[in-house]
């Protein structure tokens, strides 16, 4: 399913340092909550003696988030998911999860600094990662003759259109991802090469 709202391009991890404490943050995309916990888990695994692992996701269009979750990790209430999460929400990308890594330093922060700590960490991956966004897309069944899928496919390689499937029977069926922005275009192609065509909403 395409999207047509950023997401993270990739996995990216960047360190600060606060009054002798290490903060790891570490950015992923993600569209499941089974994502989410395999990438806790290798957290948890990469840094086993880490005093918290923090973290707060959102997935779905920025803004209204289809599933939104944060975590404190034992650090005091509000102090690390929440700004963790805030900061997500002010770069406006979704299907993403930001974790932090906390390595005690032996310097209490108190609450306004583990708050500032914590979203600092998470800034500073945010405005580093790239993203990506992913434009809408519509599928398109095409039947036609053996001599009409070259075209098609050229058309395809022009237009950004994908050639998902084809079936060759008596007949030629191609299922096809067409950018909704050329859907227009690609009926109009069909209708001039005269080709059975039809999208599924």
């Amino acid at each position: 399913m395409s999207k047509d709202y950023p997401v993270p391009a990739g996995y990216l991890e960047r360190e600060t340092e606060v009054k002798k404490s290490r903060f790891i943050a570490r950015v992923a995309p993600v569209s499941s909550r089974e994502e989410v916990k395999a990438w806790l888990d290798q957290a948890h695994r990469d840094h086993p003696d880490a005093r918290h692992v923090c973290w707060a996701y959102q997935i779905g269009r920025p803004g209204s988030a289809a599933e939104a979750a944060m975590n404190d990790d034992g650090e005091p209430s509000g102090t690390a998911g929440k700004p963790i999460l805030s900061v997500i929400q002010h770069k406006d990308m979704g299907d993403v999860l930001v974790m932090v890594i906390r390595y005690f330093g032996g310097i209490k922060l108190g609450a306004g600094g583990l708050v500032r700590a914590y979203a600092g960490a998470a800034e500073s991956v945010l405005s580093a990662v790239e993203r990506v966004v992913q434009k809408p897309v519509i599928t398109a069944t095409v039947t036609m003759s053996f001599a009409d899928e070259q075209p098609l496919r050229h058309w395809c390689e022009v237009h950004g259109g994908v050639v998902e499937l084809v079936d060759y029977g008596a007949v030629v069926t191609a299922t096809i991802s067409v950018p909704e922005d050329q859907s227009d275009d690609f009926g109009a192609f069909c209708e001039a090469q005269k080709l059975d065509y039809s999208f599924e909403r």
